[in-house]
């Protein structure tokens, strides 16, 4: 696995940009609510650690994974003053091919939205075998992705806001 030697919440914050004057939404799946919870509380405490005001985050819920999609792109038409958003989910495999046909959806669907728009959105689902990987990976001991996706919100708000077709 990519994350066994690597802690997800590990990053220099000498290197991130401060997120101060960032305004960040996040899109949560309600299934798999105790992980897509542990990652959204990743994601928010790096965000505040990195410099954002609590204020300027905007957190919306959808049903569950397939659903991110939607609830990105509806939250990038709604809020243009937004500079990145994450989407949070949890698919976990099952006995049926219902798991990869939602992860290669929602995979697809956040690409799209990133090609589509102008507002940068981070994946960040984790696709896992089974309950104990996703726990180690929402706070357990590989770390929060939520953190990780976070501060790859971060960098991407800054590269928006650094490249010439950047409008405020």
């Amino acid at each position: 696995m990519a994350t066994e030697n690597k802690n997800l919440s590990q990053y220099d914050k000498a290197t991130i940009p401060n997120a101060k004057n960032f305004r960040f939404g996040i899109v949560v799946s309600e299934w798999n609510e105790n992980i897509t919870q542990g990652l959204f509380q990743g994601a928010f405490d790096a965000f505040i650690d990195c410099g954002a005001i609590k204020e300027n985050i905007v957190r919306w819920n959808v049903p569950g994974s397939f659903e991110l999609i939607y609830g990105c792109k509806k939250m990038q038409e709604s809020f243009d003053m937004l500079d990145a958003i994450i989407a949070i989910g949890s698919v976990i495999q099952g006995e049926t091919k219902h798991f990869d046909f939602v992860c290669e959806g929602v995979t697809q669907g956040i690409k799209d939205l990133n090609i589509q728009n102008d507002i940068p959105v981070i994946f960040c689902v984790l696709t896992d075998n089974n309950m104990q990987q996703s726990i180690d990976r929402s706070g357990g001991k590989h770390g929060n992705k939520g953190t990780e996706a976070a501060i790859a919100a971060i960098k991407m708000a800054q590269l928006r806001k650094d490249s010439k077709f950047y409008k405020e």
